[in-house]
Formats: C-alpha cells, sequence, structure tokens
C-alpha cells in the first residue's frame, strides 16, 4: 500500500448531524504535497476539505490548509470552526478553551462556548471593496432588479476572501435565484469577488434575524450551505452600512434552506476604533470516521 490517511467528517453551523456544512479534516496530513491534497479534496467533494500540518501547533498555531474541489483557499469560515473542533477533540482531549489556526491568511482565533456547545471564530479586519449597480447585482442573481434594497450599496467585502454582498428586499426572490452564469463570470474576471452572498430580512424561522445564500461556482461549489467566511463579510457590511440603524451587530442568519442543509450562523459584530471587529459562531457535530487508502499501481 503506498499510504493511508485518516480523516473525520463533521457537520458544521448545526447542533444536529446530516445538517449545516460537511467538513472533511484530515488528521495527519504532514508530508501531503499540495497536489495530493487536492486530489484528496476532489475525492471527498464537500465544500472545503482541510488538512492539519502538525500534531503539535506553532506559535502561530495549529498549521491547517484549506482545500475547495477545485482550489486551495487562504481562509474560509466553516472549515475553521470545523477544524478547530476536531483539534479541540481529537488533539488537546476537549479541555481547551481556545484553538488558533494558523491559516495562510493569517492566525485565527477559535473560542470553545461551554462545553463545546459552540465554536466562535474572530476573523480578519475587512476590507471594502467595489460597489456594483443594483441593476447588474439583479442580473447576476437572475431576480428583478426592484428586489434589489437599494438603500444600501451592493458591494465586495473581504474578512481574508472576497465576496459581493447583495441586500435583497424579500425573501421569496432570494429564495427564487437562479445565478447567470456569463454575469457572474464576468463578475469573477472584473472583480475581487468570487463569490455571492444574497439576503434579506425575512426568513423561514422566525427566530432567525436573516436569510442567507452564497453562490461560490467559481470554487466549484455551486451553492454553499453555511458560509462562515461570507456572513463574517455580511457582519462586517451589517455594521459599516448601519443596516439597523447602529454601527453593531448580534443576528442570527439562517442558510441552506433550500439545499436541504439547514444550517445557523451567529454573527457578531462592532467598531473598533478604526476598523470593525467580526465573530462567527455555530455548533460543530462529528458525523463519521475513515481512512483513505492509496493502493499502489
Amino acid at each position: 500500500m503506498a499510504g493511508r490517511h485518516e480523516f473525520v467528517i463533521c457537520d458544521v453551523f448545526t447542533n444536529r448531524q446530516f445538517s449545516g456544512n460537511q467538513l472533511a479534516v484530515f488528521l495527519h496530513a504532514a508530508g501531503l504535497e499540495g497536489e495530493k491534497m487536492q486530489a484528496l479534496a476532489r475525492e471527498m467533494h464537500f465544500s472545503e476539505t482541510t488538512f492539519i500540518m502538525s500534531r503539535r501547533p506553532s506559535e502561530r498555531g495549529w498549521p491547517v490548509r484549506i482545500f475547495t474541489p477545485a482550489r486551495e483557499v487562504p481562509f474560509a469560515g466553516h472549515p475553521s470552526l470545523g477544524t478547530g473542533f476536531v483539534i479541540w477533540q481529537e488533539f488537546l482531549g476537549r479541555s481547551a478553551d481556545r484553538v488558533v489556526l494558523d491559516l495562510a491568511v493569517g492566525s485565527i482565533p477559535v473560542e470553545v462556548v461551554g462545553n463545546g456547545e459552540r465554536f466562535v471564530m474572530t476573523q480578519a479586519e475587512p476590507d471594502f471593496g467595489d460597489v456594483i449597480e443594483p441593476g447588474r447585482a439583479a442580473a447576476i442573481l437572475g431576480i428583478a432588479e426592484d428586489d434589489i434594497d437599494v438603500r444600501f450599496p451592493a458591494q465586495e467585502v473581504s474578512t481574508g476572501l472576497w465576496f459581493l454582498i447583495v441586500p435583497v428586499r424579500r425573501l421569496e426572490p432570494v429564495q427564487q435565484v437562479r445565478i447567470c452564469r456569463s454575469e457572474y463570470d464576468r463578475l469573477c474576471s472584473e472583480h475581487r469577488a468570487k463569490a455571492v452572498l444574497a439576503f434579506c430580512p425575512e426568513t423561514v424561522e422566525p427566530e432567525n434575524d436573516f436569510h442567507v445564500r452564497v453562490f461560490c461556482d467559481y470554487y466549484d461549489v455551486p451553492e454553499d450551505p453555511a458560509t462562515g467566511s461570507a456572513n463574517g463579510c455580511l457582519c462586517a457590511w451589517l455594521v459599516r452600512h448601519e443596516y439597523s440603524g447602529k454601527p453593531e451587530v448580534r443576528a442570527i442568519c439562517e442558510q441552506g434552506f433550500e439545499i436541504m442543509r439547514p444550517s445557523r450562523l451567529y454573527l457578531e459584530g462592532r467598531r473598533r476604533g478604526a476598523g470593525i471587529e467580526v465573530k462567527v459562531g455555530g455548533g460543530v457535530v462529528m458525523t463519521a470516521r475513515g481512512t483513505v487508502v492509496e493502493l499502489e499501481h
């Protein structure tokens, strides 16, 4: 045999198995080359797969690499929470109250709330990019221009990965989104954002504050069930534009309902000096454990 690669699968941004966003975490990835990790990510074919590159942390944290089925990314939200959970459970014996990940974007702290009831990440300082006109945002989403909430800008935001944040007035148009691939590809070629988050203040479940959908064909993920990085960008956007009438946010977002993976993401954001502090949290549950066995040819 040429190799055995242990992994676990967990569901992130949920407290129930078989909902939320699936994540595969390879436990012992030291020595694996990028090409091999990309092949394993394609084989798992979840939104992202992560690789823990050492059994011990460095001074910057636990070294982790993140891959979509199409490419490596410097940061992603549900992989950060899910990998933090796996390190806490598999390497730290469920005894720590904080796990720091060393990602390509930098050190990302993941707090353990309660006895693992929720995991909360503090994201990098947000950057704000181009504003997209309402008609073009509507064309990307395949909805009417009148459905866009023009009181606020459709704008690029990044806390490590760029997203176009699009405010929509009502729930029904968000549920009816059908991405126009030619307009989406044009966005990706002309702007830093390679994925789109559409949201509205109407929700399926009344206890939630926002309904969210995220589309990421560029990363070979047509629709993501729960996107911590994108919701972190939304949180920063809500604070910057004072969407709720004040420069701080405490909100619950629902995502994944249209693709049968209901998820719940907890957002906290506030101004800190000249910047914006963004925290995104949620539950994580273990679903499966296995081994990829490579056979000699």
